[in-house]
């Protein structure tokens, strides 16, 4: 699901910008090469956040956030791969969480 750049506001996208780098920053201390996608040069569909194999990330670093509408963002996005739809996301002065769907957990 190719987002329309033309209809958010600068500071939306550099706020999610900023989220993306963020969470890519954080997943380094744990140890794993993580960096911004490639949706930053035009690739809608392509993950947030990568560098953890096998995980679709999508990003969200909001106050108010649509749970569900973000899984199917990230659902919607990472069909056709086997990589696993997850949302992290995190409000100001809170911990990042990871959302996913319990089968794709148990699996793990």
């Amino acid at each position: 699901m190719a987002v329309d750049h033309s209809k958010i506001g600068k500071r939306s996208r550099r706020r999610g910008a900023d989220g993306e780098r963020e969470l890519a920053h954080a997943l380094c201390t744990y140890g794993f090469d993580a960096h911004r996608g490639q949706q930053f040069r035009g690739g809608g569909d392509s993950p947030d956040v990568v560098g953890l194999p096998g995980i679709h990330i999508e990003c969200k670093r909001v106050q108010s956030l649509n749970i569900e509408k973000a899984m199917v963002q990230s659902r919607t996005d990472a069909k056709g791969t086997d990589d696993v739809p997850v949302v992290m996301h995190r409000r100001d002065r809170e911990k990042w969480k990871v959302t996913m769907d319990l089968d794709e957990f148990m699996k793990m």
